[in-house]
């Protein structure tokens, strides 16, 4: 009669491993990654000067930059050249904002680069809610200008993504992809 309940092992701790302040999604991770891992994308971080990564072409453009491409070039290169034998590679890349772009791209880099090595793509999509649709049962012309940039993302992904691909496996826990 006196017990309290026990804690729900699904509770999420907001405490930061590090004991440092939250910047990057990794830096909620239990496990540490290696710096090389990791490429921050400077302009759109929360407190970026560019906003929010939302259309393909701004993920593509992206890597548009020399800079850009050889840093990302020189990480790639660091972990390939640990490898015994490079079989292929997996590229976990959202589908529904400007990282299709970020990860078309970047699959046509390994296309060109390690051609004959196999090129694992999943490309994934959120659960979408109904939060954007007002009490009449209409979208604002915001969420309708954000579902247009989505279905576009998604599309110009899929056929991106695809076409530098050995095999592109589209991931959703919605079975349309967040289309609609």
């Amino acid at each position: 009669p006196g017990a309290s309940p026990a804690p729900s092992r699904l509770a999420v701790s907001q405490e930061v491993p590090s004991g440092g302040s939250v910047r990057l999604w990794s830096d909620y991770l239990n496990v540490r990654l290696h710096p090389k891992s990791v490429y921050v994308i400077r302009q759109y971080m929360h407190d970026g000067d560019c906003g929010c990564l939302e259309a393909f072409g701004q993920g593509e453009s992206l890597l548009q930059d020399p800079g850009c491409v050889e840093e990302l070039e020189d990480r790639l290169h660091f972990y390939v050249e640990e490898c015994d034998y490079l079989q292929g590679f997996q590229v976990l890349c959202d589908l529904h904002n400007g990282f299709s772009g970020v990860g078309a791209k970047v699959t046509e880099l390994l296309c060109d680069e390690y051609s004959g090595k196999g090129i694992l793509t999943w490309g994934l999509t959120p659960v979408s809610s109904n939060a954007g649709i007002l009490t009449a049962g209409f979208f604002s012309p915001q969420d309708s200008r954000k579902n247009i940039y989505r279905l576009m993302n998604t599309a110009l992904g899929i056929a991106r993504l695809s076409s530098h691909s050995s095999l592109f496996c589209p991931m959703s826990l919605r079975g349309s992809l967040g289309i609609k």
